[in-house]
C-alpha cells in the first residue's frame, strides 16, 4: 500500500508558531493542548487512553502504525486524543496478531493526523516554551482562520474534562465471586487498571465521575479507587466530596493520577499547572519508604503541590520524581489512603510498580 501525493499540512501553535508537514489522508482541522510523549512502543494503549482528552499528542518516537493495532491494546472503547503529530506515519504494518493498520483505525474514528513534521524541533520548543493549544489543519483553511479559531479554544488549566470521557452508566468488571468488591470513582479510567485489579481477586463496580458516596458505598465494597482521567482536578468538586467521605467513613482508598490530585485538594492540598507535564514510559521515581527506584509510565499535566504537602500534618510523601523532585505518591498518616501520580498498571510500560495493586489489597485485608 502506497501514499503519495498527500496534501500539505500545518500545525500551528497558540503563540503563531507554524510546522509544516502533510496528511496522512484525512481532513479537517482539530484543537487541543499540544504535548509530547517519549514511549517507544505502546502509541495504540497512549491514543485510547482517557487522560489524554483533549490534547494533541507527539510522538517522540520516530516511526508510528509500524506494527499496525490489536483490539486488546486498548484502554478505552476509542481513539482519545484530539490529533497527532509525527514523523514517519506508516501506512503498512509488520506484526502476525494486528487486526488491521493504523490508518484504517484512524480513518474509522475520523482522527486528524499531521506527519512529516520536524518532531525534534516541536519537542524542544514545547520544553522551552511549555504545553499550550495547538491546531492541526490538513484541508487549506488559511492561517489567519485557523489563528482565530484557535484563539477561542479554553486553557487546560481551569477545565474539567472528566465527565466528557466518564461512563454514562455504572458498569462491572471481573469475577462477581471474587473476594473482593471495590467501587472505582470513574474519572477516565483505563481498562488495565480494571484489569490488575481484576486479577488480584477483585469484583469492580464502576461508577460516573459525578457519583455520589452513597452511590458507591451502596455496592458495599471492601475499598475505594479513584481514577486517572484528563482535565484540571480542582474543578472536580464532587469528585473531591466523595474523597471526604470516603475519610471521614474511614475506608480503604487508593488513587492514581486524577484520582491521587483530587484526594489531595479534599484535604485542602493545592495542585497546579505544570510547564509541560511528564508523559512518558521511563519517569524514575524513588520510593522514600523502601529507598528503592522505579522507572513508571506517567501521563499527567498537573500536580500536587510539594511544599504544601509536607506542611500537612496528616500526610507523608511517599515517592519522590527524580528528574525534577515533584511529588510523585503520598498516603495518609492515620488513614487507610494512599495515592500515586503515575501509572502503576504501565500500559505501555514497565511493571515495576505493579505491587501497588498489592498495597491496596494488603491495606482492604488490614482494615
Amino acid at each position: 500500500m502506497k501514499y503519495t501525493n498527500r496534501s500539505k499540512a500545518v500545525l500551528v501553535l497558540k503563540d503563531g508558531t507554524i510546522f509544516h508537514g502533510k496528511s496522512i489522508g484525512i481532513e479537517g482541522v482539530t484543537f487541543g493542548e499540544v504535548a509530547f510523549n517519549t514511549g517507544t512502543t505502546g502509541y495504540q494503549e497512549i491514543f485510547t487512553d482517557p487522560s489524554y482528552f483533549g490534547q494533541i499528542m507527539v510522538t517522540t518516537n520516530a516511526h508510528i502504525g509500524n506494527y499496525g493495532v490489536n483490539d486488546v491494546e486498548v484502554e478505552s472503547n476509542s481513539v482519545k486524543i484530539s490529533g497527532l503529530v509525527c514523523k514517519n506515519f506508516s501506512f503498512n504494518y509488520s506484526r502476525t496478531n494486528a487486526s488491521e493498520s493504523l490508518i484504517d483505525y484512524f480513518k474509522k474514528q475520523n482522527l486528524i493526523v499531521i506527519s512529516d513534521v520536524d518532531t525534534r524541533a516541536l519537542v524542544s520548543y514545547i520544553r522551552d516554551n511549555g504545553a499550550m493549544n495547538a491546531v492541526i489543519c490538513t484541508d487549506g483553511t488559511p492561517i489567519e482562520e485557523l489563528k482565530s479559531k484557535l484563539s477561542q479554544v479554553p486553557e487546560m488549566n481551569g477545565l474539567e474534562l472528566a465527565s466528557r470521557v466518564s461512563t454514562k452508566e455504572p458498569y462491572f468488571f471481573g469475577n462477581e465471586n471474587a473476594k473482593y468488591k471495590i467501587s472505582a470513582l470513574d474519572l477516565g479510567i483505563k481498562t488495565n487498571i480494571l484489569r490488575n485489579l481484576s486479577k488480584r481477586d477483585c469484583y469492580i463496580k464502576v461508577f460516573p465521575y459525578n457519583s455520589s458516596y452513597s452511590d458507591l458505598k451502596s455496592f458495599n465494597p471492601d475499598g475505594y479507587f479513584l481514577s486517572n482521567g484528563p482535565g484540571d482536578p480542582e474543578p472536580l468538586e464532587s469528585a473531591q466530596q466523595v474523597a471526604r467521605d470516603i475519610l471521614a467513613d474511614n475506608q480503604p482508598v487508593f488513587g492514581i493520577c486524577l484520582g491521587h490530585q483530587v484526594l489531595a485538594l479534599a484535604n485542602g492540598i493545592p495542585t497546579y499547572k505544570m510547564f509541560n507535564g511528564h508523559r512518558g514510559i521511563n519517569h524514575p521515581v524513588k520510593n522514600l519508604l523502601t529507598g528503592k527506584g522505579e522507572i513508571t509510565s506517567q501521563n499527567h499535566g498537573f500536580a500536587v503541590s510539594k511544599e504544601e504537602l509536607e506542611k500537612h500534618p496528616e500526610f507523608e510523601l511517599t515517592h519522590v520524581h527524580l528528574n525534577d523532585g515533584t511529588v510523585a505518591g503520598m498516603k495518609m498518616k492515620n488513614k487507610n489512603c494512599f495515592s500515586v501520580q503515575y501509572h502503576p498498571e504501565a500500559s505501555p510500560g514497565p511493571h515495576d510498580s505493579s505491587y501497588l495493586f498489592d498495597q491496596f489489597i494488603e491495606n482492604i485485608k488490614a482494615k
